[in-house]
């Protein structure tokens, strides 16, 4: 009879009865003979043991057919119960844990080094312990392990709200762990707008953290974030936005001076001209590094003012 256990690691593990005929009594004449197939010595009115329809005397036979146990040594004889593990026999007294002694005949075991060990023995030496719990996390069940360290799936718990992480993503500071939102809600720095926790990909302005999202212009409300702008007020605004409500205007085109990008002008009085456009209302001439005359709204060059 062939049993199959179920292995602890990934050995393939079994054990069985050894299969033997039993014992008879035989009867006949004292005319005929009948004699063990090996040491020849009549069998009548002795126990024998029949194998590939040959008797045997029970001593012959226990000689002949039995195994060695692995463990003591001996025969494994035909009235004794035979285990079997790989290619090792074993007397069902001797099958037992290398640790503590512990009877394997009917207990799950694996076998170590050619040790064989009891589920419990095999834990306590082999298995990783939960850092959380301090007790065996068992093979074959659900664990999480991280810097080097192993915890039960139960035990793997944010530090905040106590919740299992499982497989979410946390974050570790120093000891303990943290599901995203308790981090967040603990540790992250609130946007300057929306007083929302700010993870990741934010932006700074005057030394205040703002999400890319948040940091927009106080006029149009597009977002600055890689954009060049300016600021009145303490509030942000893009370039467009700042020039069209704060600017001044150029006298000859109209547009707005903001200086941003480099862009230089001129300034006289209380008017000014982008530097392109500061030329002589006559004639066109560019007056730039050059003098020039006021007359009324116009600026004439030297020669335009001396034909007035």
């Amino acid at each position: 009879m062939d049993i199959q256990r179920c292995p602890l690691p990934e050995d393939r593990i079994t054990y069985r009865w050894a299969a033997l005929q039993p014992c008879r009594l035989q009867k006949s004449t004292m005319a005929d003979r009948f004699d063990c197939d090996n040491c020849k010595e009549s069998l009548y009115g002795r126990k024998y043991i029949q194998s590939d329809d040959n008797p045997y005397c029970i001593p012959c036979y226990d000689s002949l057919f039995s195994n060695t146990c692995d463990e003591c040594k001996e025969l494994i004889g035909h009235d004794a119960r035979e285990l079997f593990y790989e290619d090792r026999h074993y007397h069902e007294h001797c099958f037992r844990c290398f640790r503590c002694d512990r009877s394997l005949a009917d207990e799950p075991f694996t076998s170590q080094d050619d040790a064989l060990l009891c589920n419990d023995c095999y834990c306590n030496e082999f298995s990783s312990k939960c850092v959380a719990c301090d007790k065996i996390v068992m093979p074959g069940t659900r664990k999480l392990e991280y810097a080097g360290s192993t915890w039960h799936e139960g035990c793997f718990i944010c530090h905040s709200c106590e919740e299992p992480i499982g497989s979410k993503s946390f974050i570790p500071d120093k000891d303990e762990h943290y599901c995203v939102p308790c981090y967040e809600e603990k540790f992250a720095p609130r946007c300057t707008r929306c007083k929302k926790a700010l993870a990741k990909g934010g932006v700074t302005y005057r030394d205040e953290p703002w999400h890319k999202e948040c940091f927009v212009c106080a006029n149009c409300k597009t977002q600055l974030a890689g954009q060049h702008f300016t600021s009145r007020d303490d509030s942000p605004y893009c370039l467009k936005c700042f020039g069209s409500l704060y600017a001044k205007k150029c006298e000859a085109c109209s547009k707005p001076i903001t200086g941003f990008g480099g862009g230089k002008y001129i300034s006289f009085e209380d008017r000014q001209w982008h530097q392109p456009c500061f030329t002589c209302s006559q004639c066109s001439i560019s007056l730039v590094g050059a003098g020039f005359f006021p007359d009324g709204d116009r600026i004439l060059c030297r020669e335009c003012h001396s034909n007035l």
